[in-house]
């Protein structure tokens, strides 16, 4: 047996789920700033004027706020479990996740998934100034960033549903759910085979 012989490429689309979230993540926190500004306030600063652009030290705030210290303070979440330590200020949080993988039915060498938001708020937080209810300002700023965009598959990244979740009287928020089409990790193997 061989001990360094080459392995041929894996061609999986759970494989992309890594990039895609780096992809989706840079979109969100990165790419779009200011956007991503509010989308910082929505999440860090929970009173119901944090939207307010007249209040620059919430600025201040959110631009300490890389994606690592979003994920590593847990506002955002790929790990499905919801953990609340004694004393904790309830916090929004944004969990990501991708289920659903099935074959494309036009190209049976390409995968669909589905990519779903679940956006957490305590309920006491919901109502901010006006008429704006906290998730759905936070799920407004993610699809209008991400909807028609391109993740590493050759798709579109579309829309195709958000619903209301209510874990109890305390936690409550939205589920945005959006197609997506995978088919492997590595853009330059996709850019080959959709040439050909």
């Amino acid at each position: 047996m061989q001990r360094n012989a080459i392995l041929p490429p894996i061609q999986s689309s759970f494989l992309s789920c890594e990039k895609d979230t780096e992809i989706i993540l840079n979109k969100l926190f990165v790419e779009s700033q200011q956007y991503s500004n509010y989308l910082k306030r929505l999440l860090i600063i929970n009173t119901p004027d944090c939207l307010d652009p007249s209040i620059t030290r919430y600025d201040e705030i959110v631009k300490k706020y890389s994606i690592k210290d979003l994920k590593d303070k847990d506002y955002i979440r790929q790990s499905p479990r919801l953990e609340f330590n004694e004393h904790e200020d309830v916090q929004s949080y944004i969990h990501l996740s991708f289920d659903n993988f099935m074959t494309n039915r036009v190209n049976e060498r390409f995968r669909d998934c589905m990519v779903h938001f679940d956006i957490m708020c305590h309920t006491k937080q919901w109502e901010m100034q006006g008429f704006k209810i906290r998730p759905l300002m936070i799920a407004g700023y993610i699809d209008g960033i991400l909807n028609f965009n391109k993740l590493s598959g050759v798709g579109k990244f579309v829309f195709a549903g958000c619903q209301e979740v209510v874990l109890d009287s305390n936690l409550a928020g939205y589920t945005l759910t959006y197609e997506a089409i995978h088919f492997t990790e590595d853009d330059a193997t996709l850019e080959s085979l959709s040439s050909k």
